[in-house]
């Protein structure tokens, strides 16, 4: 029994030791998708919060894990109308920034980046519609948007190949005339490419 336990983390650590070398490898590229809550809790009847969805495209560089990530966000905001109404803002942003490596463990399963990023797109409120439907009018306009962002993003690795992630996010945007920092939190996940 002594023998099958020693040869059981034996072969525990050459198997740990292989994942770990298969890990942010400079060179190595991922594609992550991230669903987020935006400016508090969401819910359907909501009217003050939103929800973001995004795709993005990251290298890793160098040894020390940083990585370069370029992508795209779908982000959709409420302003509250009158009594129990709601006006929509909608922004599409593009983003490209680099995240800083700053701990990860041992077994390599857990990895933690702190990040800036510069961020570029279009703001439409109420879907261009300046007539709201009880008769007034909406002054903000659409805009072209452009900004920065700071991020938190913790990564868990369930094989060499998947990680799923957790996220913090502000964001500061300004041409716009409905608000200039958004807070999101949320989850993704990550598949690894060669």
């Amino acid at each position: 029994m002594k023998k099958f336990i020693i040869a059981t983390i034996a072969m525990l650590s050459l198997f740990g030791g292989r994942a770990m070398a298969q890990r942010t490898l400079p060179g190595m590229r991922s594609v992550e998708v991230k669903a987020n809550m935006v400016d508090g809790f969401y819910t359907g009847s909501a009217r003050d919060c939103g929800y973001s969805f995004g795709v993005y495209y990251s290298v890793f560089k160098g040894n020390n894990a940083h990585e370069w990530t370029f992508g795209g966000e779908y982000l959709q905001t409420y302003k509250p109308y009158g009594e129990k109404g709601k006006i929509p803002v909608v922004e599409l942003i593009g983003e490209a920034g680099y995240n800083l490596h700053l701990y990860s463990n041992y077994s390599q399963f857990f990895h933690l980046y702190g990040g800036i990023s510069a961020l570029a797109g279009y703001e439409t409120v109420n879907w261009g519609k300046t007539l709201l439907s009880d008769g007034a009018t909406l002054h903000n306009t659409d805009a072209f948007i452009y900004g920065g962002a700071v991020n938190l993003q913790a990564d868990f690795y369930l094989s060499d190949r998947i990680a799923l992630t957790a996220n913090l996010k502000e964001r500061f945007i300004f041409g716009n005339s409905t608000g200039h920092c958004h807070f999101s939190y949320g989850l993704g996940i990550r598949i690894m490419m060669d």
